[in-house]
């Protein structure tokens, strides 16, 4: 029996190591997988399996091996409907906390005496932690609480700040902000929405499959 490791690129939480552990042990030879995204090493156990059917398997499911993988592009139809679901996803998390923070101080307590700057910073920070819960819950299908959460947390904050960020700069440019009216809420969606989503289909396509 042989052992061989292999460094695969692409790997940011466990349900990505599962996914290659699967592809791996499927492989008609393969004795034993072990697979570790923090270190993105693969080891194979195997009876001389060739190496180059090990690295296929995982080339087939979006990862890199040894460098080879996914030839970067901005064309990919898929990758941009599915960096776009993602990116749906974090957008329902933020506004939830963002839209209802600002509608709080809006209808609720109007004489807080807050300032619009300390208004927008709390609903970007509610914002974050409400996307966050909804990441986790959704990651909580396919892996435990705490990978759920650490997974979250790692790959959506870039995504989440910078939505959360446009949300509210287009709030304050069409309204002096810390107000929703019907003719902001619509714009601030879609800058939420439009601002995140090449990052996300960058980071789909150059490591591969999404975790979600």
């Amino acid at each position: 029996m042989a052992t061989l490791e292999l460094n695969v690129g692409g790997m940011t939480c466990g349900g990505c190591a599962s996914k290659v552990n699967d592809a791996l042990i499927s492989i008609s030879g393969v004795k034993s997988v072990e697979v570790s995204h923090e270190n993105s090493i693969a080891t194979i156990s195997h009876d001389n399996v060739p190496k180059v059917n090990l690295t296929n398997a995982i080339l087939s499911i979006g990862y890199t091996v040894d460098g080879q993988g996914i030839d970067f592009n901005w064309a990919d139809k898929d990758v941009w409907g599915k960096s776009a679901y993602n990116t749906m996803w974090c957008l329902i998390g933020c506004s939830i906390g963002d839209f209802g923070t600002i509608a709080y101080f809006q209808f609720v307590w109007t004489d807080s005496g807050w300032s619009t700057i300390a208004i927008m910073m709390l609903a970007i920070m509610n914002g974050l932690l409400t996307s966050i819960t909804l990441e986790t819950l959704i990651l909580m299908k396919q892996l435990p609480f705490q990978n759920a959460l650490r997974t979250a947390l790692g790959m959506s904050f870039i995504s989440m700040v910078a939505m959360e960020t446009a949300m509210n700069i287009t709030d304050v440019v069409l309204t002096g902000g810390a107000m929703l009216t019907p003719e902001v809420v619509i714009p601030m969606l879609i800058a939420g929405f439009l601002t995140p989503w090449p990052y996300n289909y960058w980071r789909l396509k150059k490591y591969g499959q999404s975790c979600h």
